[in-house]
Formats: structure tokens, C-alpha cells, sequence
């Protein structure tokens, strides 16, 4: 029998089993990090307050529309084009090549067969003069219509609008098998031009320099007379060596472009107008100026706020 002197471990043989021992398995989760925390304001000191002016000038330049790809003087050499082909359209219906003539007959019996519009259609004097001012119908009843739409639609989809139905008329007018055809299509080729004349010298004077503006549009309107002339010829050389409907068609090719380009632009907007769509962004940017502006009367020692948790500014009150 073993004596309790055996079975005893002495304390120095205890912390030596201990230390060869193996301890438990290392974790392999990384430390998780902590945020220091951070400095409480002493007794008297203010948090630091936030920057309420700041924040206002960043939600303004936020709010700001971006800018457009054209520059005024890309705008002026569209515009001036465009002006010149609606010009270009007067001088073809009245030039010899389109127009044409009557079948005419001698006392003889002889007779000449006609040629051009009045030819095909045999029109009297009466139904001629009435093709060479048709348009004004429609120029007349669409320019005020066109000039209330731009109050809540942006101009320049408008714009788009009347070119749009500009070369659709255009394109009528060279496939017309009727005067009463030609006569309607020849009204269409007013409404679409009304959309341009009564909006396009309000983005000119918008647009260009102070110092140019006069110059500017003495180009736009010098497009005019031009375009008058380049039609009598253009008109004659096509009836002369094709026929008078591919100079309507020949238009209307030209035109279609512009069409297109004022659907997929950035709209611009006329001075002085607010459209509908553009109701809120232009409330963002006043609001924003009135945070700004209030944020500069703002003693930031009265501002309280606790910028590492994220909690907002509060105005103290005065004891």
C-alpha cells in the first residue's frame, strides 16, 4: 500500500506540467477592429458644428441642369440652315420649273401640252395663285398656337414638332395627285413653319454675345432673300432635267435631319419660359439658394451635432 507521500504532487512538479502542456488551438478569426472612441467634448466646449452652407451649395451644383452640346454658334448655323430651306421652298413653287404652264391651243387646233404643277393638274390662274400662297393659312392660324405651347412645352421640341410636319408636307407636296392634295399639303408646309419663325429668333437673341446680337441675326434673316433665289434656280434646274416633284422630295430629304436632331437633343429653353417638366428642378435650385443663403445667418456655435455617429444638427436653444 502506497503512502499519501507518493501519491502527493508537489506544487513546483504542478507548474511544470503546466507550462509543457499544449495549449487550446489557435482562432483564426481576425481581431475585430474597433472604432476608437471618440473625444467627448469637455464641460462649455460646443460639437463641432456642420457645415449647413456647404451641404446648400453642393445639392445647388447638384441641381444645376448640365450643359448643352450646342454652342451659340452651332445653334446660329443650324438655325440659318434650316431658315434657308423653308425659304428654299417659297422660290420652288414659284419657279418655272415647277410651277410650269398650261396646256395651250392655237386657232389652228395646235396645242402644247403643259408642264410642271399647272400642266398635271390643268389649273387656272386663280387655283395657281392659290398654291403659291397656301401656306399662310396655315402660317397664320399656327404661329399664336405655337407661341402658347411654348408657355408649358419646351421650344425646342416644338421646334421639332413643326419640322417634322414641315418635311411630311414637303414630301406630300411631290407625291400630290390632286390640286386640292397639293393645296392641303401646301397649308402643312405653313403650320411646320410657323413653329420655327416664331421661335427661332427668340433663341438667337437668347444665345448669342451681347456684343453680336444685332450681326446675328442679320444673318438669320439675310437667309431670306437667299433662300427665295436658291429656289427659283433649284426649282427650274430639277423641272428642267427630272421632274418637279423631286424637288419637293429633294427638300424634304434635306429637312428631315433637323427633324430628327430636335427630338434627340438636349432641349434648350427660352429665357423667361418655365415648362412644366422643369417645374421641380427649378424649385430644388431656389430652395437651395434659400439654405444657403439662411445658413450664412447661422451661428455655428448654437449648432450641435455629432459628426461621428451620424446624428444631425440641431439649433440649441437659447437659455
Amino acid at each position: 500500500m502506497e503512502t499519501p507521500s507518493k501519491k502527493a504532487i508537489s506544487s513546483h512538479q504542478l507548474s511544470t506540467l503546466m507550462a509543457e502542456s499544449p495549449g487550446p488551438p489557435p482562432s483564426h478569426a481576425p481581431p475585430r477592429s474597433r472604432r476608437p472612441p471618440s473625444p467627448e467634448p469637455t464641460a462649455g466646449q460646443p460639437r463641432k458644428p456642420v457645415d449647413a452652407g456647404e451641404m446648400a451649395r453642393r445639392h445647388l451644383k447638384d441641381s444645376l441642369p448640365a450643359p448643352s452640346w450646342f454652342t451659340p454658334l452651332r445653334l446660329l448655323i443650324i438655325f440659318c440652315v434650316i431658315n434657308l430651306l423653308n425659304y428654299v421652298d417659297r422660290g420652288v413653287i414659284a419657279s418655272n420649273g415647277v410651277n410650269g404652264s398650261r396646256t395651250t391651243c392655237t386657232k389652228d387646233g395646235k396645242c402644247t401640252s403643259g408642264r410642271g404643277i399647272q400642266g398635271d393638274f390643268d389649273l387656272n390662274n386663280f387655283q395657281d395663285g392659290v398654291l403659291s400662297s397656301a401656306f399662310m393659312v396655315g402660317l397664320l392660324v399656327a404661329s399664336p398656337i405655337f407661341a402658347s405651347l411654348a408657355k408649358s412645352i419646351n421650344p425646342f421640341r416644338l421646334i421639332g414638332v413643326g419640322l417634322s410636319v414641315w418635311t411630311l408636307a414637303a414630301a406630300g407636296c411631290g407625291s400630290s395627285f390632286s390640286f386640292w392634295f397639293i393645296a392641303i399639303c401646301r397649308m402643312l408646309v405653313g403650320v411646320g413653319e410657323a413653329s420655327f419663325i416664331s421661335l427661332a429668333a427668340p433663341f438667337i437673341d437668347d444665345n448669342a454675345p451681347v456684343a453680336q446680337k444685332t450681326a446675328w441675326l442679320a444673318m438669320f434673316y439675310m437667309c431670306i432673300p437667299t433662300g427665295v433665289a436658291l429656289g427659283y434656280v433649284y426649282g427650274g434646274f430639277v423641272g428642267d432635267h427630272f421632274n418637279w416633284r423631286y424637288a419637293f422630295w429633294g427638300e424634304a430629304v434635306l429637312m428631315f435631319p433637323f427633324a430628327v436632331l430636335g427630338f434627340v437633343m438636349k432641349p434648350l429653353q427660352l429665357k423667361g419660359f418655365a415648362p412644366v417638366d422643369s417645374t421641380k428642378s427649378v424649385t430644388s435650385i431656389e430652395t437651395a439658394a434659400i439654405v444657403s443663403q439662411d445658413a450664412s445667418s447661422i451661428n455655428p456655435s448654437k449648432l450641435v451635432g455629432n459628426e461621428d455617429t451620424g446624428s444631425e444638427a440641431y439649433h440649441e436653444p437659447s437659455k
